[in-house]
């Protein structure tokens, strides 16, 4: 009876062992096809950007200073309206209407950075602090949206590749990766972890706690720095002079 006992308990520990290692078996949620995330994060965020590029002096914009704006709203629209709650793989021209989307709101930030930095330079920008400050921090802010909405459209083919689980070798590495225990087992990469590696990117100068991988997410990454910094230290030099 006791030989049959542990026969038993034998046969059972060993189910559970395959149990256990089929689990570890399964792909990470990151790396399988899983559903599109939630689009109300990018939403949110893309009207803030164009939200700032209103709010900028008209000397340093695109004229006319509507234009760009109401074309990314145009875009924006459209996106909305063929995926309305979530980005999810459906047809290849919403990925070319979200990357004009990302190219308008770059060129429009890249123009008013240059108009800044370049009025610095000559002294023409800058004769009070306070509307300096602000100028320069509404700038500051939509390149973090700008490189947000970069990494989050490229980083393993973007969104809509991600949601189909094309792309097994990811651009940056995020700590859930390496350390799957850490997060619930349906976790993988959202729009807002991309802003956090922006944001990050834009104060430290450097990689935080995600790493990129590829050479593209290393020279966008470079971009990022050096455009960040050179506008604060520019703008806050300035303003720091003026108020002397």
């Amino acid at each position: 009876m006791s030989d049959g006992m542990h026969d038993a308990e034998s046969r059972l520990a060993r189910i559970e062992r395959l149990l256990r290692s089929g689990e570890q078996d399964v792909a990470p949620a990151w790396r399988r096809a899983t559903q599109g995330e939630p689009r109300w994060a990018v939403t949110a965020v893309i009207l803030v950007a164009v939200t700032l590029q209103l709010m900028l002096p008209h000397r340093l914009t695109l004229q006319p200073y509507w234009a760009l704006p109401v074309l990314e709203l145009v875009l924006l629209a459209g996106l909305i309206a063929a995926n309305p709650r979530r980005v999810e793989p459906r047809t290849r021209w919403l990925r070319w209407l979200g990357l004009a989307l990302i190219c308008l709101i770059s060129m429009a930030n890249g123009w008013a950075a240059v108009r800044l930095v370049a009025g610095l330079v000559n002294g023409t920008e800058g004769t009070d602090a306070g509307p300096l400050l602000l100028t320069g921090g509404g700038i500051w802010l939509t390149n973090v949206i700008v490189f947000a909405l970069w990494y989050w459209e490229w980083d393993r083919g973007g969104p809509l590749a991600r949601a189909r689980g094309h792309h097994q070798f990811a651009d940056f590495l995020f700590v859930q990766m390496q350390s799957p225990e850490t997060a619930p087992p349906d976790w993988e990469p959202s729009f807002p972890d991309y802003l956090y590696l922006s944001f990050t990117n834009s104060t430290a100068f450097s990689p935080t706690d995600v790493m990129p991988l590829s050479r593209w997410a290393k020279m966008l990454m470079m971009l990022q720095s050096s455009v960040s910094l050179v506008t604060v230290v520019l703008v806050v030099a300035r303003a720091v002079n003026i108020l002397r």
